[in-house]
């Protein structure tokens, strides 16, 4: 009869974190065993849990980021959430394979719609034709999604993402797998606690205020451990990232439409990316860029190009794509590694008096790319608190209006991922009590072996790594 498992995912934990403030996380850690992780490149969270999933590199599962062109539609496709874009056979298949009775509860990790997974949550807001957007989140079966918000209220879908991130998302990921596991009594258990993600991002590993952050996380995961400890659980703690301190991005897209290769659209004096009619141009994902080139001739002289481009670290073509396990039809012609301290910006306008009004807003669809100033205020404006009440009123009063509050500097930005070169401090880890299921060893685990790791405490199988 197989154990019954949760894995804990704390986004951006790393042994730097783990102080007197963590002492839940300290505990359980000190009780068991830790591992430093190594993760796919690019180290962010779709490509990385959907690795940890699959037991493959993004060759196989074909996740090259958080998005990526969609060539046929002449798009870019950001946070997109059916599982069946992951190729591979997950883990609870897997498990559900060699024991028929294995059931699973997903909570929040990503690409959780339209799984095989027995019950699952996950964000979904309620897009109002009006231009409002609600929060909600979407859940198998539908009336689960029913019965949490009934007992804890709306997901607070604005805690989740945006200038007002706050334990209050992670909590209610927390209470309401409580709540499900309660009802169900899933063999394996999925949670995913993203809080320390938005610190970090913002203010950088290094900052005064991060303590404070890693104590909140620190205190919903020991209301987690409490909770599976008193029901025989096995538990599994694990992240997908570190997160390195960065001072600026790299605007590749700019370099680009200076050099001619990307075109944009005028439309009512905003510019809007034409990535179908463009010669090149980079979908920017973290520390990771994807060049798209139309013309395999071109190819070459844009890998020179972005040699030379200060910040950039490496130029990967094709044929290197390989090497790295991200060889796929999904990834760009070439794919951008930032240095140490750099980030890839999505911007591609040249006057931000021209940029499109979704980015000074938050819409992480809309937008070509991944932009962390969606977790920040404009310091520019006067009276933001003001300025957002008001366009909360307008908005309830039905009037169509912009929630324009983000910034446009990059600089604010303090906080960065998906490098895989990291120092080992940073290093995302994982861990359990069970150490005859974790080995011990002084290099990472690639993260591909996490899968093994969640069958090994179903099934009883020792490690092999």
């Amino acid at each position: 009869m197989p154990h019954r498992t949760a894995v804990i995912l704390v986004v951006g934990l790393s042994e730097s974190l783990l102080g007197d403030h963590a002492p839940n996380l300290r505990r359980f850690v000190d009780a068991g065993r830790l591992r430093r992780l190594a993760p796919v490149l690019p180290a962010v969270t779709c490509s990385v849990q959907s690795s940890m999933l699959t037991g493959r590199t993004p060759s196989g599962h074909g996740i090259v980021g958080n998005g990526w062109y969609n060539h046929e539609q002449a798009e870019v496709q950001f946070w997109k959430q059916s599982n069946r874009l992951v190729h591979g056979e997950k883990v609870w298949d897997t498990a559900r394979q060699r024991d028929p009775s294995v059931t699973t509860l997903n909570m929040f990790w990503w690409y959780n719609m339209y799984s095989s997974a027995d019950w699952s949550v996950t964000p979904r807001p309620i897009y109002k034709a009006d231009g409002r957007k609600l929060p909600d989140c979407y859940s198998n079966p539908s009336e689960l999604r029913d019965e949490l918000q009934r007992q804890l209220g709306p997901f607070p879908l604005f805690h989740f993402w945006g200038p007002a991130t706050s334990i209050k998302s992670t909590q209610w990921i927390a209470d309401a797998t409580l709540i499900a596991h309660r009802k169900f009594d899933p063999t394996l258990t999925l949670v995913y606690l993203p809080h320390l993600d938005y610190g970090l991002q913002k203010l950088g590993p290094q900052h005064g205020d991060i303590p404070q952050h890693v104590a909140e996380v620190d205190r919903v995961f020991g209301e987690l451990v409490d909770h599976f400890d008193t029901q025989g659980v096995r538990v599994v703690l694990v992240s997908e990232y570190g997160i390195e301190p960065v001072d600026d991005a790299v605007h590749v897209n700019r370099l680009l439409r200076e050099e001619g290769g990307l075109r944009v659209r005028d439309e009512q004096g905003h510019e809007l990316l034409d990535a179908g009619a463009s010669r090149a141009f980079a979908v920017a994902d973290h520390q990771i860029a994807h060049v798209y080139v139309e013309d395999d001739s071109d190819i070459a002289s844009y890998e020179k190009f972005f040699s030379g481009v200060h910040g950039v670290e490496q130029v990967l073509p094709r044929d290197a794509l390989r090497g790295v396990g991200l060889d796929h039809a999904r990834s760009g012609d070439l794919v951008l590694v930032a240095e140490a301290g750099r980030w890839f910006s999505y911007d591609y306008w040249l006057d931000d008096a021209r940029a499109p009004d979704f980015a000074r807003t938050v819409d992480i669809h809309r937008k070509p790319g991944y932009d962390p100033l969606e977790l920040f205020i404009d310091p520019k404006l006067s009276t933001p608190k003001l300025r957002i009440a008001c366009k909360l009123l307008r908005k309830k009063l039905g009037f169509r209006t912009l929630m324009d509050v983000i910034p446009l500097d990059t600089k604010l930005v303090r906080g960065s991922h998906g490098r895989v070169d990291m120092p080992s401090d940073l290093q995302p880890v994982i861990a359990s009590r069970e150490t005859d299921l974790l080995t011990d060893a002084d290099s990472p685990m690639p993260c591909m072996e996490v899968r093994d790791v969640i069958l090994g405490h179903l099934f009883d199988e020792p490690s092999a790594s």
